[in-house]
């Protein structure tokens, strides 16, 4: 949450002295980028509803909670931000390349873009120093693709992608400074624009996996089955399906080998014996279900 709310003070501060400058100096680029600012701000508004939702007691309609609801708004950012921000500069890009002119008070837009360039700078800063604290020894591709609260992959990607499109945004002014051809400042528009619209489908594509449900990952489910092999009383673990209801919520179903000939009030303490091994062993294993069985030959 510290890490949303950093970019969203950080993009509406940006988003205002962006379409100043634009005003100013009729930069096709700078107004790219300011709106790139403003579905930035939008998206992590988004993030924040969504975490709210997430937080609401289960229901009857809804018995195991809404902890998806994060997917479902993080997905939204997806969509927004290949809409609202991709798809706009791309269309203000080609608009300039057949209607170029000449810009004006050119050092303002250079002047907001290299501030602009500094806040992104420490926004993105800050993302990455909260994903430090989760990622572990886990790669940043392998961190993004394979995170299960989706909020901080996505600030990551949003912070990243703004910063390289203040950079094509600089560029594109600069070399229409040095050149004195408006068709530099076009083309950095288009090339802010392509920039969205792949960091949109690259969120769109994770963020569906974990609409769609995922799995534990192979650590955490060779855990919860140790930890099931490990209980006294459990003969075998003869097959266990795993599912995340919402970034900090896993559930485990199981059908498990016992005795026999063992009781009933015997079943019920190995039961809450391996329910216990889980949860120490994978925190997130909190909805349990486990079905006691013989085991037999052809199980």
């Amino acid at each position: 949450m510290r890490a949303i709310i950093a970019a969203l003070l950080a993009n509406i501060g940006i988003a205002i002295t962006k379409f100043i400058a634009a005003a100013f100096s009729g930069s096709a680029s700078m107004f790219a980028e300011g709106i790139h600012s403003v579905a930035d701000s939008g998206n992590q508004i988004l993030l924040i509803i969504g975490g709210k939702r997430a937080k609401r007691a289960a229901t009857a309609a809804h018995p195991f909670g809404y902890g998806r609801s994060r997917y479902i708004y993080a997905f939204m950012v997806s969509i927004v931000l290949f809409s609202v921000g991709g798809l706009f500069s791309i269309l203000e890009g080609i608009e300039k390349l057949q209607h170029p002119h000449e810009l004006e008070m050119v050092w303002l837009p250079l002047v907001v873009l290299g501030a602009a360039i500094i806040m992104e700078s420490f926004s993105l800063r800050t993302a990455v120093k909260e994903s430090n604290h989760v990622r572990g020894n886990k790669s940043w591709i392998q961190f993004v693709r394979h995170a299960k609260s989706p909020e901080l992959p996505v600030i990551l990607l949003e912070d990243l992608a703004a910063l390289i499109g203040l950079v094509l945004a600089f560029g594109g002014v600069g070399l229409t400074v040095v050149t004195h051809n408006p068709i530099w400042d076009a083309i950095g528009t288009l090339a802010i624009g392509g920039l969205l619209v792949l960091v949109a489908i690259v969120l769109g594509l994770e963020t569906s996996s974990l609409l769609v449900g995922e799995g534990a990952t192979a650590e955490d489910t060779g855990k919860i089955r140790k930890a099931l092999e490990e209980t006294p009383g459990v003969q075998s673990v003869i097959h266990m399906k795993t599912l995340y209801l919402g970034p900090e919520e896993l559930m485990v179903g199981a059908k498990i080998g016992v005795a026999s000939n063992a009781t009933g009030q015997f079943i019920a303490q190995v039961i809450n014996d391996a329910e216990g091994n889980m949860r120490s062993a994978v925190p997130a294993a909190r909805v349990i279900y486990l079905e006691p069985d013989v085991l037999r030959k052809n199980s």
